[in-house]
């Protein structure tokens, strides 16, 4: 009898967590064997992952260079809220003049 090796199919949710969880159980100096024990999954996977999701190791420092590019996403996001809401008010008010 031949067994055949069941391929588990992971979401793209669980490798997010399961790899924030990774780092994080790093931090506390924990090993990638247990932590890959306490996933149930295999320890390669696990770096697997990181790589691929581009998430910077626990051991370099944590992601700065990350962190930066959100903040600057992010105050350009503002700087066109505040546009749009400046041209909205704006154009309020302009429909609620009363007709002459």
């Amino acid at each position: 009898m031949s067994s055949k090796r069941v391929r588990r199919v992971y979401s793209a949710e669980f490798k997010r967590v399961a790899v924030r969880r990774m780092q994080e159980r790093r931090r506390a100096k924990i090993s990638l064997a247990q932590i890959s024990r306490e996933l149930e999954v295999r320890p390669d996977m696990l770096r697997q992952w990181e790589r691929a999701l581009g998430a910077a190791p626990a051991a370099s420092g944590g992601s700065s260079g990350s962190a930066e590019e959100e903040v600057r996403r992010l105050r350009r996001e503002v700087e066109t809220l505040r546009m749009e809401r400046d041209f909205l008010k704006k154009a309020a008010a302009y429909f609620a003049k009363e007709p002459r």
